[in-house]
Parts: C-alpha cells; sequence; structure tokens
C-alpha cells in the first residue's frame, strides 16, 4: 500500500512540474531550470538530514563513483534535455512523451543489465512506440521545420531515466534514500551550474526570480518536484523495482495534461490522445512479466 501511494503521490508532482518548467525557462533558460531544481531539492533534503542527524553519514564508506554517475543521468543530463524540449514543445506532449520511459527501462534493462525479455514484452515496446508516432502527430513537415529538436531531448531525457532506475536498483539498492537523493540533486546542482556558466546562462535578473508565478515555480518544482519526488522515487526504487517506479509515468501525462490545460492554455490534441493510449498499453504489456515475477517472488518470501 505504502508504495502505490508513493506512486500516485509522486504523479502529481511530477505533473505540475511539468507546467513550472514551462513558466521557468524563459527566464533563466535550460540549465538554469536545472540549478534551481537540483540546489532547491538539495537544501530541501539537507534540511531534513539535520533534523535526522544523518548528516555524519555522508562521511561514510559511499559509491561515488556510482552516485555521481547517477546524479548525472538522473537529474543532469534528463532535466536539462526536458527544459531544452520545452523551449519549442508544449508541457503537455513533453509530459506525454515522459511516458516511454519504462519502455526504455525495458529495452536498457534487457540490453545492458541482464534483464530478460519475452515476446509480449517485445510486443508491447512495439506499440509503445507507434505511440510515439502519434504523439508527434505524424506531421513530419512540423518536423523538418524544427519540432524534431523540441522531440528528441525528450526522448533522450527518457533513455536517460531508464539507464538511472536499472543502475541503481542493480549497484545503490543498500544506499539509504534520502543520501542518495541530497547526493543525486548535490551534483546536478554542480553541473547545473557550469552548464549555465558554459553555456552564458549565467546572467539572470534576480529581481524577475520574487514575481509570484515564478516564486511558486522555483517552490514547486525544487522543493517538491526534486527534494520530496526524489525521496518517493528512490523510495519505490529501493523497496519495489526500477520497473515500479518508472510506472509514475502512466499517470503524470494525465495531470500534466490536465495541468497544461487549465494554467497554460495548451490544447490537448485527438493524437495526444490515441498516442497516450499506445503508450500505456505498451508500457503494462512490456512490464507484465516483472511484475508477475516481482509477485511471484513475494509469495516464496
Amino acid at each position: 500500500m505504502k508504495l502505490y501511494v508513493a506512486l500516485i503521490s509522486l504523479s502529481l508532482i511530477w505533473g505540475m512540474s511539468f507546467m513550472f518548467i514551462k513558466l521557468m525557462v524563459p527566464l533563466v533558460g535550460p540549465w538554469g531550470v536545472v540549478f534551481f531544481r537540483c540546489f532547491l531539492g538539495a537544501v530541501a533534503i539537507f534540511i531534513y538530514l539535520m533534523v535526522r542527524g544523518r548528516i555524519r553519514k555522508l562521511k561514510g564508506k559511499l559509491k561515488w563513483k556510482s552516485l555521481i554517475l547517477v546524479g548525472i543521468m538522473n537529474a543532469l543530463i534528463p532535466w536539462g534535455m526536458i527544459a531544452l524540449s520545452e523551449e519549442r514543445i508544449s508541457s503537455s506532449l513533453a509530459a506525454t512523451l515522459n511516458a516511454t520511459t519504462p519502455l526504455f527501462t525495458s529495452i536498457l534493462g534487457a540490453v545492458l543489465f541482464g534483464r530478460m525479455l519475452f515476446l509480449k514484452q517485445w510486443s508491447g515496446i512495439l506499440v509503445g512506440f507507434i505511440g510515439v508516432l502519434f504523439l508527434i502527430d505524424l506531421d513530419f513537415q512540423s518536423l523538418l521545420q524544427g519540432e524534431w529538436r523540441g522531440i528528441v531531448p525528450m526522448l533522450i531525457a527518457t533513455c536517460c531515466y531508464g539507464f538511472a532506475s536499472q543502475y541503481t536498483k542493480k549497484h545503490l539498492k543498500g544506499v539509504p534514500v534520502d543520501l542518495l537523493s541530497f547526493i543525486t540533486l548535490t551534483i546536478g546542482a554542480a553541473g547545473g551550474l557550469l552548464m549555465m556558466i558554459v553555456s552564458g546562462e549565467g546572467v539572470i535578473q534576480f529581481t524577475m526570480l520574487l514575481q509570484r508565478d515564478i516564486l511558486i515555480s522555483l517552490i514547486g518544482l525544487g522543493v517538491l518536484g526534486s527534494g520530496v519526488a526524489y525521496l518517493l522515487f528512490y523510495y519505490m526504487i529501493q523497496h519495489g523495482s526500477a520497473e515500479f517506479a518508472t510506472l509514475v509515468t502512466y499517470l503524470v501525462p494525465v495531470t500534466a495534461l490536465m495541468w497544461g490545460n487549465l494554467y497554460l492554455n495548451e490544447t490537448i490534441t485527438l493524437p495526444m490522445i490515441i498516442g497516450l493510449f499506445c503508450v500505456f498499453t505498451g508500457v503494462y504489456l512490456s512490464g507484465k512479466h516483472q511484475r508477475t515475477e516481482t509477485n511471484n517472488m513475494r509469495e516464496i518470501a
């Protein structure tokens, strides 16, 4: 029951995050979004660690190479790619494309981590990618005119999520969730700041950050969308599975479509709904055997 409460809570938080990114990226740039999101999330978790008296755990023996890799692959790169994506496509489409994460989790699990995929799972992956074609509305003229520059970064982000989920499950299972979240976000913040400087995004009018909508976005994206959300995400990976954790993308597009339509006046099109249904079907089929396998293991235990 706790895993499903975490799943629903995370979907509500991350569904709203796509709207916050859309509001912030014109002001601070893609890597600025990464920096502020990771920095505020890390601060929130640091306060939590201080209150719980767990800061000293950071001085213990930790798998730093693995932690740095996960920070790059689960925060720095994907969040930068999502922000780049939302410069060119709607938050609703970005969130809907995010639903392909479990498909890439399954594929990368088979290719890189020795996870076995059966015929039903491969058929699910195929159906999922048919859904992606619907999501881009099969409008190749728009793609040629530049929309692909918004779609491709979003798909890169979902690949990164899939890799990081499998890698975390395999190599960082024993690391406490709160420490894992704090270190991941700290690495993401450092990388985001570096990329801001390199890309020339470092000059920001900080008075603009005090605008009501931007301030709400900073708090929502940083404290909730990064700090609280990462605690929930890593909790689901360690107490469930990588596949279960990435099932949050079942629900995120639904809430993101709602927020985008309600507050940003973004249009929900029929191809988006059909594509989302195909992706959901594909995700269900591709993860069915793994969920059955997990349940059987719990019954045996």
